[in-house]
């Protein structure tokens, strides 16, 4: 027998009974979509986070206070040591100390309540030099930003967040008014344009001051939570680090790098983990996600051995016209294979659909910037699984069919 006519056989076979031939894939089909929209919304939470990060740039270091984080309680932590004091932050500055350094910017951050009038807002308060601005891609809608000479004379000066000048002051305008933080009149000099939340910080929802006034007036402290040094070159990051751990440890008196109280972190370290922890993640929903694929792989085969016992008498018949065992077992192994690779087919239509609308809903509703992207190894697993499916699950049915006897089958009621 031709492959065409095996081929169109099979075709109407499952045409016969479209209803439950839909029911049947329905089970691949969710389980295909699940793999693919979890493989795609993992690539594009991915490819979120590692733009941040990438908005620093390569030639960006940073350097954080306390022992390098092993999990979440280790790295909440690190917010909370004080290792990396204000002479520190001089040192680095030094041209002798660190040659290949072109800018040192500290960052003091904590969170704060800010009021103005009767409505108040609790969000991060971020303490930096004016360089920050640059250094987080930041672009000012209202008034301006605070420079060297606001943090030179220590002036209580604040940038407020898009949603924290929605929060206070809704449609007025904020630049010139005073809010208060922790006891303390800040002036408004400015308002951030509306931007996506970025992986670190979610500016639009924070306040921004010089550090210097932000360490003597809010948080009452004299070290940093993070500091980025800067190096003139990607090929002179790796000479940055080393003299950055030298003056540490120096400064620290430290004499083993076992004992450090502090750790550093490149854009290329950063992104890699990133990568590593969403790959983990991701493997392991779309395992969860599988377990659906193996359900729906049973109700092939239970379907298709309800058909080869409805369908005893075809089978009969054309054995007796002279169809071969190997003919009978194609032909129903097709139907199988037909079902799940027409499964696999809608499950990545309504995946990608599915990733492209939580991409969408991020947005909207979340004003999360998450990009949609879809992944292509999530297709080709589903492809590869829809095809493994439809040829172990449909096998067994196909044998059975194929071994049927003609005469008795003939007979059969």
């Amino acid at each position: 027998m031709r492959l065409y006519d095996t081929v169109k056989m099979s075709f109407q076979g499952i045409a016969v009974h479209k209803n439950r031939s839909l029911l049947t894939i329905l089970g691949i089909v969710i389980g295909i979509m699940s793999v693919v929209a979890v493989m795609s919304i993992g690539q594009s939470a991915e490819g979120l986070i590692v733009g941040q990060i990438e908005r620093f740039g390569p030639t960006n270091i940073f350097v954080l206070p306390g022992r390098e984080p092993q999990g979440p309680n280790d790295a909440a932590g690190t917010l909370l040591n004080d290792s990396m004091k204000i002479k520190d932050f001089e040192d680095l500055q030094k041209k002798e100390n660190v040659p290949q350094a072109v800018r040192v910017i500290p960052y003091a951050f904590g969170f704060v309540q800010a009021s103005y009038g009767g409505d108040t807002y609790d969000g991060m308060l971020i303490g930096s030099t004016a360089y920050s601005l640059k250094n987080w891609d930041l672009t000012v809608e209202e008034g301006r930003y605070y420079d060297d000479e606001d943090v030179e004379t220590r002036a209580r000066v604040v940038v407020l967040g898009n949603k924290v000048k929605e929060e206070l002051f809704g449609n007025d305008f904020a630049v010139g008014e005073k809010v208060k933080i922790k006891d303390q009149n800040f002036t408004v000099i400015g308002v951030l344009a509306s931007e996506g939340q970025g992986s670190f910080v979610d500016f639009n929802k924070a306040l921004v001051a010089p550090y210097t006034s932000v360490q003597e007036n809010i948080l009452g402290n004299r070290y940093f939570n993070r500091i980025i040094v800067e190096a003139e070159s990607i090929d002179a990051v790796t000479g940055v680090i080393k003299d950055i751990k030298t003056l540490l440890r120096n400064n620290h008196n430290i004499d083993s790098p076992d004992k450090d109280d502090f750790f550093i972190q490149t854009q290329e370290q950063l992104a890699n983990r990133v990568k590593t922890v969403t790959g983990i993640l991701t493997v392991l929903l779309a395992s969860v996600a599988a377990i659906s694929l193996l359900v729906g792989g049973v109700g092939i085969m239970n379907i298709m051995l309800v058909s080869v016992t409805e369908r005893t008498k075809e089978i009969g018949l054309r054995k007796a016209l002279g169809a071969t065992n190997g003919n009978v077992m194609t032909q129903f192994l097709f139907e199988a294979l037909s079902l799940t690779l027409l499964g696999g087919i809608l499950g990545i239509a309504f995946g990608a659909l599915l990733t492209w609308g939580a991409s969408w809903a991020a947005k909207q509703f979340a004003e999360l910037d998450l990009p949609f992207a879809f992944s292509l190894n999530g297709m080709f697993l589903a492809l590869a699984v829809s095809f493994g499916i439809g040829i172990g699950f449909g096998f067994f049915p196909a044998v059975k069919a194929a071994r049927k006897d003609p005469v008795e089958s003939l007979y059969y009621e």
